[in-house]
């Protein structure tokens, strides 16, 4: 069955909210690479969304998974709880940069990022919490509150939730400084609520559906002296950026900080549905018994999986190889905007995160947002997966799994050069 009559069957049955950026539907994937139904062969540059660290159907990964198939398959972690997600926990309170850590699985990062807030909220006894323009926490009701970007999430689903600001997330490209985001904090405490009365302030240090923007040297450390000053506790939002995407296993570790919480998902469990909250014990231990998680929280194959897909991050160096790989990708990049710098304003990476940022006429302030749709699109007809972000919707962001072999990379990234040039140049 070809590409375009699978599309008419979604068409039929999918909502129009659930669509999906490319109409090419998978048969196979391998790592880094990808097969449709119609057999053709793709090199992944998105990762799922960056959920694949370790690629598609990592031998360990899979055996990992079989092996907790043929035991069971669900009981539910809160009625009869199982070893893996013990030992799962046990890990991901290692690994946190967070002294005397809990932690709490659930199954998608909106879900997390909700239960981070239920945590601050009676952890404090407070009802506000501050995020940022431009951030993306998920597409539940609270979680689009938070979330800083209206067109495709916000457009139609308030009212949201009362008791949350939002800030200006500092973009050295865009005119904002730190200096400007923190003013305009202080602010949102002179004129809209008393610091006094916020349970939390949420940040990505790498801001994802925003446009890869990083937080700036030194901007989260003053996040968290804010934070101890009032009272505040500091959520670090990690769901894109974990478990080694950005040259760091979490990128706050980046910035020499300890939040209070952080929400992981994503890269977690090697393609499996898990997400996660770890914290501080004494803030996560505030919700009463019952008052978190979910039927599905902790899966035992997701637990297996993510056991699984922590041990090949570990094992074959992911978090260098992230650092490697973003090199690679943004001396390629660099290049091109070299020749095209009135058209590629920005180039940026942190770790694997990549990211470059398409302008017209040299302006940052105009963002060329056709040409970005075209890159996605004809990409994919010549056998290249991107994705786009930003909240001007003209961000290539670029990641590959964090295995991805260097032959494969360099031949994306050829197939991304050429794909720009006969856009720029038709």
């Amino acid at each position: 069955m070809t590409n375009q009559q699978l599309q008419e069957r979604k068409n039929n049955v999918f909502a129009r909210g659930q669509g999906n950026l490319i109409p090419v539907f998978i048969n196979k994937g391998l790592n880094s690479e990808l097969w449709d139904e119609e057999g053709k062969r793709y090199i992944d540059f998105g990762a799922g969304i960056a959920v694949v660290n370790t690629g598609h159907s990592h031998p360990k990964v899979v055996a990992a998974v079989k092996e907790q198939v043929d035991n069971f398959s669900h009981t539910c972690v809160m009625v009869t709880p199982y070893k893996n997600a013990i030992e799962l926990a046990e890990k991901l309170v290692e690994k946190s940069p967070i002294n005397n850590a809990k932690s709490i699985f659930v199954t998608t990062g909106a879900e997390a990022v909700e239960n981070s807030i239920k945590i601050a909220r009676a952890a404090t006894n407070r009802p506000g919490v501050i995020a940022f323009n431009g951030a993306f926490h998920g597409r539940t009701n609270l979680c689009l509150g938070l979330t800083g970007k209206v067109a495709p999430y916000k457009n139609g689903y308030g009212p949201f939730p009362n008791d949350i600001y939002h800030a200006p997330f500092p973009i050295e490209y865009h005119g904002i400084s730190s200096e400007d985001s923190l003013n305009y904090l202080e602010n949102i405490f002179k004129v809209s609520i008393e610091a006094e009365k916020i349970a939390a302030i949420i940040i990505e240090p790498v801001q994802g559906e925003g446009g890869f923007y990083e937080a700036p040297e030194g901007f989260l450390k003053k996040l968290r002296n804010i934070c101890d000053k009032h009272g505040i506790l500091l959520i670090v939002d990690e769901i894109q950026t974990g478990f080694g995407r950005t040259g760091t296993f979490f990128a706050c570790e980046r910035h020499q900080i300890e939040p209070d919480l952080i929400t992981m998902a994503k890269g977690l469990a090697g393609g499996y549905p898990l997400a996660a909250v770890v914290g501080k014990a004494e803030i996560m231990d505030k919700p009463l018994p019952g008052g978190l998680g979910g039927t599905y929280a902790g899966s035992p194959i997701s637990c297996a999986a993510a056991l699984a897909a922590i041990d090949v991050i570990e094992g074959e160096n992911l978090v260098s190889r992230a650092n490697e790989i973003g090199n690679t990708v943004t001396n390629k990049l660099k290049g091109i905007q070299q020749q095209y710098p009135n058209i590629i304003g920005n180039v940026r990476n942190t770790g694997a995160m990549i990211a470059c940022e398409l302008i017209e006429n040299g302006d940052p302030n105009s963002p060329n947002t056709e040409l970005t749709k075209s890159m996605v699109s004809v990409a994919a007809s010549n056998g290249l997966i991107l994705l786009s972000c930003g909240v001007r919707g003209n961000v290539i962001r670029i990641l590959t799994p964090l295995t991805i072999e260097d032959d494969i990379l360099e031949e994306g990234l050829n197939i991304f050069e050429q794909t720009f040039l006969s856009l720029v140049n038709d």
